[in-house]
């Protein structure tokens, strides 16, 4: 088998990861991301040019990622790291997406060209997702968690009385559980897309909060779209809430705006970018408001600051639990907005805020869930670990706790049909396990899919199913193999659709040695053309696969497989029916490689006992052409000598030479039968000859009943010649050497597989068919001696089929043999005619 360019490991583990919401960056992974930026140049001059119609409107773009794939796992076959290959496979997705998304700001393919490319990057934009999420998992469950392990072990328990910091810094250290939450939330928001949504900010370089209500307030008359309208009074922060009454209505507008945009920043993992967005709109007080969270460390504390007599700046928020929980009760508040909630909500930790917010999309509430999980365990350790009184948090919080599988059965049956159906998705449920590390309930999920619906199963999705199995089983992380083949044969299935010989050896390789049979003898039958013979035979050599064995089978599927009849029935006598043609054709499977002509010999000869069963003589010719005229050199080249020529191959060989001489003497028999048959015609002649006929006309007519007479002479040589030549042939048939014809030589043991080569069944079929051909062999003897005035020769053929030497006679009819004896007895009557006893001898007296 090839070198898999995901390497075999024994490592495994829980998640591990440095990332969390305090101190981590907030993305899933800087290097992925780097590889996905960079393809961007690359795929705007890679764009394929406008042809117009665009008539697959996308489909071949979307195609490339077959042999892209496989381009990926050829190229990094040679010891890259698996997780490697992830990123490459990410890569390559974003490349087509990219190329997908200029073709349709080209207007490729129009309308239904543009729906068309929409519904593939829907799918690509996902599978990139997952990708990342796979490598983004199992980076840490394999590799971090081992770094680290060694560590871990040294360490007793939480630190007493670290800073906040510290004591998160630690906890992230040890607690699996919750870096895997976190790997999970950075995977959220790296891939969040705002999709179609618009959330326009109307802003210039200087802005001040609440203008219009100022405004409106410094001019008692009022302003435009707000006379009449009882607003505030007062412009601090809580104005609006304390006195129970509005914003001027633009300000409100904007007021929802922002809210909804700084929340949007903040699901995508963006929280500076939302701070700068609140000052930039003149809100410094929310901006202030947004840094409470943050954990709080006074640096001069520590032993080696101290001693630089330099007062280091703290950082985070000394009173962020009285912060924390205003925080809660603002997210449990109906008096602000949603998205003002929903901000709170998430940085305290209230579930409901998000939830109400975030009802209609399985990755937000999944992103909402596990945001309020890491709180909750944040605020857990630090109140169990920090010498110092915490302001209390309300029942509720702490009543929120929830396990992953918890989470996943709540969005199983979430109120909103969307989250439901993406729940029960191919991809939800593929996410859904990679996350929760079910790898192999994932597995079960997959086989299910592949078995109920294969014909529903697009290639695209074979592919990445396929693809995530293949890397699972390079990280350790299949336990039934089985199961695991089945998702990665129905891939090699829609290769062999595609007709790629490259690809589908590669991926045949990576299966059991009885599928890969199987399925790469399935594609070869369909292969017709000697070229692509070739590269099939080619392709499987460099993947490593069991070529002899898969040719072979190959070979016999097609000769043993029963077709119909085509709507014009059997071809007429001489002529060779496609069906025919296909089996004797498939034979050129076993030339291509030397040690295969034993094979060779022993399916040509399955094929000529057939035909030659049934009478088809030119495919009896056909199929034996197909073997090289000196197979008898190469087999004894390929052994070393001939005693060293294993039992099956010998018996192949005498039977290919018995065929050899049973083709030669009926050809000689047939030239003989067309000599015979076209006797040189007379001249004609004149009905009465006339005295006015003249001299030259006379000598005419004696010149071309000379040349009729020399013309006949030559003919009655080439009769006898060939009826020299056919006898003698013939003869080679009914006198072969070594037992007889189509009787196999003496062999010590018969072959070790005897019973799968079926070898009882071929000594059958042979002794069949020396009833059938020898008795033919004998007539076709008779009647050209007969006919060649030889009776004498009819008569010793008679001894020749009773002697006991051959015990010819065995093979015989009853009817066959009074049939033979009758035609004997009619040379011996022309012998009793010519003046000579019945046997050929003269009469003495």
């Amino acid at each position: 088998m090839a070198d898999s360019p995901f390497p075999r490991s024994s490592r495994s583990g829980l998640l591990r990861t440095t990332l969390n919401s305090s101190m981590a960056p907030q993305n899933l992974s800087h290097s992925l991301l780097i590889l996905e930026k960079s393809n961007a140049e690359q795929n705007e001059r890679s764009l394929m040019e406008d042809t117009g119609d665009d008539l697959d409107r996308g489909k071949s773009r979307m195609d490339v990622l077959f042999p892209q794939f496989f381009d990926v796992l050829q190229a990094q076959g040679n010891g890259q790291e698996a997780f490697e290959v992830i990123q490459s496979l990410t890569q390559v997705c974003r490349g087509v997406v990219e190329q997908l998304e200029l073709e349709i700001d080209h207007g490729m393919g129009g309308e239904q060209g543009a729906r068309q490319r929409e519904s593939m990057l829907t799918w690509l934009r996902q599978e990139i997702n997952t990708w990342r999420l796979l490598h983004a998992l199992f980076y840490d469950r394999i590799l971090l968690q081992t770094d680290r392990q060694a560590d871990d072990e040294m360490q007793d328990g939480p630190t007493l009385g670290g800073s906040e910091k510290e004591v998160i810094q630690q906890l992230y250290a040890l607690n699996a559980t919750l870096r895997e939450y976190q790997v999970v939330v950075d995977w959220l928001e790296a891939c969040y897309d705002r999709g179609e949504q618009q959330n326009p900010l109307h802003a210039h370089d200087r802005m001040m909060a609440w203008e219009n209500t100022l405004f409106q307030l410094e001019n008692l008359q009022g302003a435009a779209f707000g006379k009449g309208h009882k607003i505030v009074t007062r412009l601090d922060p809580d104005a609006p809430v304390r006195e129970k009454r509005p914003l001027h209505a633009l300000d409100e507008e904007d007021n929802l705006r922002l809210s909804r945009a700084i929340f949007e920043l903040i699901r995508a993992g963006r929280v500076d970018d939302g701070l700068k967005l609140c000052k930039h709109f003149g809100q410094t007080w929310r901006a202030a408001i947004l840094e409470g969270w943050r954990l709080h460390e006074d640096p001069n504390f520590e032993q080696n600051v101290s001693v630089l007599h330099e007062k280091l700046p703290i950082e985070g928020n000394p009173r962020r639990d009285i912060w924390k929980r205003c925080a809660w009760l603002l997210a449990d508040s109906k008096n602000y907005d949603e998205y003002s909630r929903a901000t709170a909500g998430v940085f305290s930790g209230h579930l409901g805020s998000l939830k109400t917010l975030l009802h209609s999309n399985w990755h937000d509430l999944l992103w909402a869930h596990l945001k309020v999980q890491i709180d909750i365990r944040v605020e857990s350790e630090i109140r169990g670990c920090c010498l110092k009184n915490y302001q209390p948090m309300p029942d509720d919080y702490w009543n929120g706790r929830m396990t992953m599988e918890q989470i996943f059965e709540e969005l199983n049956v979430a109120k909103d049909a969307s989250v439901r159906d993406f729940a029960q998705s191919q991809l939800g449920i593929i996410q859904r396990h990679l996350i929760l590390d079910t790898c192999g309930e994932l597995i079960q999920h997959m086989v299910r899919w592949v078995e109920k619906d294969t014909a529903q199963q697009s290639p695209h999705q074979l592919r990445f199913m396929a693809h995530i199995v293949l890397f699972l089983r390079q990280i350790g992380r299949v336990e039934q193999e089985r199961q695991a083949e089945k998702i990665v044969a129905a891939y090699v299935e829609a290769l062999i659709a595609r007709g790629e010989p490259q690809l589908i050896a590669y991926y045949t390789a990576s299966l059991s040695n009885p599928l890969q049979v199987q399925l790469y003898s399935r594609f070869l039958e369909q292969v017709e053309q000697k070229r692509p013979r070739e590269l099939a035979v080619d392709a499987a050599l460099q993947a490593g696969l069991d070529v002899e064995q898969i040719t072979r089978v190959t070979v016999q599927n097609i000769r043993l497989a029963h077709q119909p009849l085509g709507e014009f029935g059997e071809p007429q006598s001489g002529e060779i029916s496609a069906i025919d043609q296909r089996k004797i054709s498939a034979l050129e499977w076993l030339i291509h490689l030397p040690e295969q002509r034993g094979e060779l010999l022993w399916q040509a000869n399955a094929m000529i006992r057939t035909y030659l069963a049934s009478s088809k003589v030119e495919c009896m010719r056909q199929t034996f052409r197909m073997v090289p005229a000196d197979i008898v050199q190469q087999l004894v080249s390929l052994y070393g000598s001939v005693d060293n020529i294993p039992p099956r191959e010998e018996c192949c060989l005498k039977e290919y030479l018995c065929y050899k001489a049973y083709l030669s003497g009926v050809d000689s028999f047939v030239e003989w039968n067309r000599l015979q048959q076209n006797r040189p015609k007379k001249p004609q002649t004149s009905h009465a000859a006339s005295s006015q006929d003249n001299f030259t006309e006379r000598m005419a007519s004696e010149r071309k009943e000379q040349a009729h007479r020399s013309e006949v002479v030559r003919w009655e040589h080439k009769v006898k010649e060939q009826a020299k030549q056919t006898i003698e042939l013939l003869y080679n048939v009914l006198m072969f050497p070594d037992k007889g014809w189509l009787v196999d030589p003496f062999i010590a043991k018969l072959p070790e597989n005897a019973v799968q080569l079926n070898w009882d069944h071929r000594l059958l079929q042979m002794e069949k068919l020396r009833s059938i051909c020898i008795p033919e062999i004998a007539l076709f003897l008779n009647e050209v001696m007969f006919k060649s005035g030889d009776f004498a020769g009819c008569v010793r053929l008679a001894d020749e089929i009773s002697s006991e030497n051959r015990q010819l006679y065995k093979v015989y009819t009853k009817h066959k043999l009074a049939e033979l004896l009758a035609k004997i007895a009619d040379a011996s009557l022309e012998l009793l005619n010519s003046k000579l006893d019945p046997w050929g001898y003269p009469i003495t007296t």
